[in-house]
C-alpha cells in the first residue's frame, strides 16, 4: 500500500525513523528543528506552475504565475482556448506555450492519479510533454504526499548530502539514488529534510 504524507505528524513520524536508521540525519535534525509538511493542492495548476517554474529565478516564475492566474489561464479549457499571444502576454516562452498546451491536452484524471502507484504517477505524468523524472518527483513528493518518493537529480538534494555525508564531491543522481535506498520508506521525508539542511548550511556559508 502506498503510503502518504498528509500531516505534521506523518513528517514527524518519518523524520524519527530517519534519526534512528542513519546519525547523521539525526545531527542535521538537531540543527534544523521539526520539517516543514511542504503539501500543496495538486491538480492541472500545481503541474503548469512547476513548467512556469523550468529554468527561471524563484521571483520571475512567481511573477509570471501570478499574471497566468490574474488572467485566467490557469485551467485546462483556457490554456486550449488562448492564443498564442495571450500565452505570450503572461510571460511564457514558446517552449513552454507548447509544454502548456501538452498539458492541456493530456486529459490526466487527476483524482485518478491520487491513487497511483508511485512508479504509475512517474510514467502519466513524464508522458507528457515538458514534464521531466524532476518534475514529477516533486508533484509526486509535495502535491501528492507520496511518502517514499525521491528526486536524485536535484541540485541542493545533492549538495546537502555531499555536506551532511562529508562526501568528497557533489553525488550523482545514480549515487545519491542508491544512497537513498536506504532512507526507504521515507525517502521524500528525508528530501525534506535535506532542503531545509541545504538551507541553513548555506545560510551559514553566507551563501544564497
Amino acid at each position: 500500500m502506498t503510503q502518504h504524507i498528509r500531516t505534521d505528524a506523518d513528517v514527524a513520524q518519518g523524520a524519527a525513523w530517519l534519526a534512528q536508521a542513519e546519525p547523521r540525519f539525526a545531527a542535521a535534525l538537531a540543527q534544523t528543528g521539526p520539517l516543514p509538511l511542504r503539501l500543496s493542492p495538486d491538480g492541472f495548476g500545481a503541474l503548469f506552475n512547476k513548467i512556469v517554474s523550468q529554468q527561471v529565478s524563484v521571483a520571475s516564475a512567481r511573477a509570471i504565475w501570478g499574471r497566468v492566474v490574474a488572467a485566467g489561464l490557469d485551467t485546462p479549457d483556457a490554456v486550449r482556448r488562448a492564443s498564442q499571444e495571450d500565452l505570450k502576454s503572461v510571460g511564457l516562452s514558446r517552449p513552454k506555450m507548447k509544454y502548456a498546451r501538452a498539458l492541456a491536452d493530456a486529459a490526466i484524471d487527476y483524482d485518478r492519479l491520487r491513487d497511483a502507484s508511485d512508479a504509475q504517477v512517474i510514467e502519466i505524468l513524464t508522458a507528457v510533454s515538458g514534464i521531466g523524472v524532476w518534475t514529477a518527483q516533486v508533484y509526486a513528493m509535495f502535491n501528492l504526499g507520496r511518502a517514499d518518493v525521491f528526486a536524485p537529480g536535484d541540485l541542493a538534494l545533492q549538495e546537502s548530502a555531499r555536506m551532511l555525508f562529508d562526501l568528497p564531491q557533489r553525488p550523482t543522481p545514480k549515487q545519491l539514488e542508491a544512497m537513498a535506498l536506504h532512507w526507504s520508506p521515507w525517502r521524500a521525508v528525508a528530501a525534506r529534510l535535506l532542503f531545509t539542511y541545504y538551507r541553513i548550511a548555506k545560510d551559514r556559508e553566507g551563501i544564497t
